[in-house]
């Protein structure tokens, strides 16, 4: 009855002549209150950095201070604080020359040293951990630099053996040189094997002639190409003698030292895209341009000075394999910069739903912050728990790259590919949430997360489609699958030594404790990779039977395979993040990681259809899972400033509206602006 009393006297001034002005009673002006006013840190948020973080949080801090102090990285002050960030409103060849430009500044100040020629396990660690401050600025630059020492100067250690080492890593580190990575075409992205650049060997002369034969074998999108790399590896068909050995890689000079093209090559700008307009993409063409015979890259395979083909296998799927096996790498950092990305947005937007009110329960009542209401808190914590999760499983990736070995190659090719679909497809969706609960200042490119939704698209194609990567995995946990079948031993690796026990059962009856216990959800995520598993050999089976080959049954078989996919990825995160918590001692850091945890595997339950689909859970029982995350949610909520505090990025790297957005939109802010124009 209030209410309805209240929106009458509303509809009556609205309506009725109003006798004197003193009726009208000015509202007090909103006022921005900054939330660790009211907000209190239950745990130590440095050392839950130093979980999230993992490794060199020195490093990290250093060349954040290094960027937000020099003016190429277009510092602004809003709302009183400074800020930094690309300015997008630059014309496309104006963003290529500043990403030069930075680059040489952080080249200048020793960023780069020991990024190639220091093989130790620190400098590896160290590398990360710049790469990953450097993302968190601006995508383009990463990709810039991505392109030049992980996929240029990642080829030249892996694929090349000692004379290029010793002729190319040093003069790459340091800048003498410029590459680019020449492997997708026009008509071949994904399948690297269809290529159709071919490379035939001059024996006359002792030179390698690389051709463009057709328009589709064009090379395209090749990052630096269209105005600054002077060389490339070229990814071509080798053919010997009229033979075709597969695909190799050679060393091509595409510019001289004053930046002219070289002769026999053609190059052209790919134009402006929707994002990582800081990167100059250009396309290549290769009319008969010969290059020594030692610029074959010839770890995997060579050709002697006669033009004899000499291979350590003559199994052209295993060389392949072994060719392709170091590129996992851009996997890798794009993973890592994927939870970075996610990272902003989250700490943006939920700091703005901490300050920023809307709607009271009673008439004359306060206003509620955003963060406060349930349905605001179903948006965003589940991502939080999420970013938590998948930023333990990174550091295990790191780990297992880092650590490498032989043996270890696919196991980090799987994992990698998982985590690389499954991290990027996770920061979409979370920018993308993040963007629509700061509502109309969301839109802003100050704010950072719009732009940022732009700029990461792009991670679900490149360096391999995710849909495609994640069909490779679940091609992978078959082959384990069929083996162990076969040979009749026990699964060992990838994680599916669960299948050599008994199946588990899942409780008629999911309790609250029961739903946040490890046993239950490290129970629930194996019965799904299980049986996916079971139904995926099962199915691809039955389609043989009929007569078909096993390709062809592989992907008439995607929908399961899409499936298992996302559980295998899944159950690795989960099985990480409880690895963490299990080295966590007992106290407020554990606690909160165990809700962080629960929540990751129950919103998976709850929004993987897999659970009702294949029976895993009643619908009474995916009912009890939806009711428990709302529960965590209000759980999870008072913790929510210092866990987005926890990631560690500086304020410079958020936006206006993760602080004082009122004085930021002020007229006062407004003739700043002008001032400075």
């Amino acid at each position: 009855m209030e209410r309805v009393s209240w929106r009458t006297q509303v509809l009556s001034n609205h309506l009725l002549p109003q006798q004197s002005p003193s009726l009208l009673s000015p509202n007090p002006c909103l006022q921005f209150s900054p939330p660790e006013l009211s907000e209190r840190f239950s745990f130590d948020i440095v050392e839950m950095r130093n979980l999230l973080d993992g490794h060199n949080l020195p490093d990290r801090d250093w060349i954040f201070g290094l960027m937000v102090q020099s003016k190429l990285f277009n510092p602004f002050q809003s709302g009183g604080r400074v800020f930094v960030s690309p300015d997008y409103n630059q014309s496309m060849q104006q963003q290529r020359e500043m990403t030069m430009k930075r680059i040489e500044y952080l080249l200048d100040n020793g960023v780069f040293k020991g990024w190639l020629t220091d093989n130790g396990i620190e400098a590896a660690w160290r590398k990360f951990a710049l790469f990953e401050a450097i993302g968190i600025y601006d995508h383009s630059l990463a990709i810039k630099l991505g392109v030049h020492f992980h996929l240029w100067g990642g080829a030249i250690q892996f694929f090349g053996t000692k004379r290029h080492h010793d002729a190319w890593l040093k003069n790459t580190e340091n800048y003498a040189i410029r590459g680019c990575f020449a492997m997708s075409e026009l008509g071949h992205g994904s399948n690297v094997r269809g290529i159709e650049t071919v490379t035939k060997y001059d024996s006359s002369t002792g030179e390698f002639v690389i051709n463009t034969p057709c328009e589709s074998a064009q090379k395209y999108w090749i990052g630096g190409a269209a105005n600054h790399a002077t060389h490339a590896i070229v990814f071509s068909q080798l053919d010997i003698n009229g033979k075709n050995e597969g695909v190799h890689a050679f060393i091509a000079q595409i510019r001289d030292v004053d930046g002219n093209i070289c002769p026999n090559v053609r190059i052209a700008d790919c134009g402006h895209k929707l994002c990582l307009n800081g990167v100059d993409n250009g396309r290549i063409w290769f009319d008969n341009v010969r290059v020594p015979r030692e610029n074959l890259l010839n770890s995997v395979a060579d050709v002697s000075v006669e033009g004899k083909y000499i291979s350590a296998t003559d199994d052209p799927d295993k060389r392949f394999a072994a060719f392709m096996a170091p590129l996992t790498s851009g996997r890798v950092t794009i993973s890592l910069s994927a939870i970075y990305s996610a990272k902003i947005g989250l700490a943006i937007a939920i700091r703005y739903s901490l300050t920023r009110r809307a709607f009271s329960l009673t008439p004359n009542g306060p206003e509620i912050q955003l963060l406060d209401y349930p349905s605001h808190q179903k948006r965003l914590l589940p991502l939080l728990a999420k970013t938590y999760a998948m930023s333990f499983a990174a550091i295990e990736l790191k780990n297992i790259y880092v650590k490498r070995t032989p043996e270890s190659v696919k196991t980090l090719h799987i994992v990698s590919s998982a985590f690389k679909a499954t991290f990027t497809w996770h920061n979409i969706r979370s920018l993308q949430e993040c963007r629509e609960a700061c509502g109309g200042q969301g839109l802003k490119t100050e704010n950072r997360i719009g732009q940022l939704i732009s700029e990461f698209d792009v991670q679900s194609t490149f360096e391999g489609d995710n849909n495609v990567l994640m069909q490779q995995v679940s091609k992978a946990l078959l082959a384990e699958f069929i083996a162990a079948k076969k040979t009749n031993k026990p699964f060992k690796g990838l994680g599916l030594e669960h299948m050599n026990e008994a199946c588990p059962v899942i409780p008629s009856k999911l309790t609250s404790s029961v739903l946040r216990s490890c046993q239950f959800q490290t129970d629930a995520f194996c019965l799904r990779e299980r049986d996916l598993l079971n139904l995926l050999a099962a199915e691809v089976s039955r389609y043989v039977s009929l007569g078909n080959s096993k390709e062809y049954a592989i992907i008439q078989s995607f929908l399961v395979a899409e499936d298992l996919g996302r559980a295998f990825s899944e159950k690795a995160i989960l099985l990480y993040f409880i690895k963490v918590e299990n080295s966590v001692p007992s106290g407020s850091i554990k606690n909160v990681l165990g809700l962080l945890r629960s929540m990751y595997a129950l919103i998976c339950l709850e929004e993987d259809a897999s659970f009702l689909r294949y029976g895993y859970l009643s619908p009474e029982n995916i009912a009890a899972v939806r009711q428990e995350v709302k529960k965590l949610c209000g759980e999870i909520r008072p913790h929510a400033l210092a866990l987005v505090s926890s990631f560690g990025i500086p304020d410079a790297f958020l936006a206006p509206i993760a602080y004082n957005w009122v004085e930021s939109n002020s007229w006062s802010s407004v003739q700043q602006k002008e001032g400075h124009c």
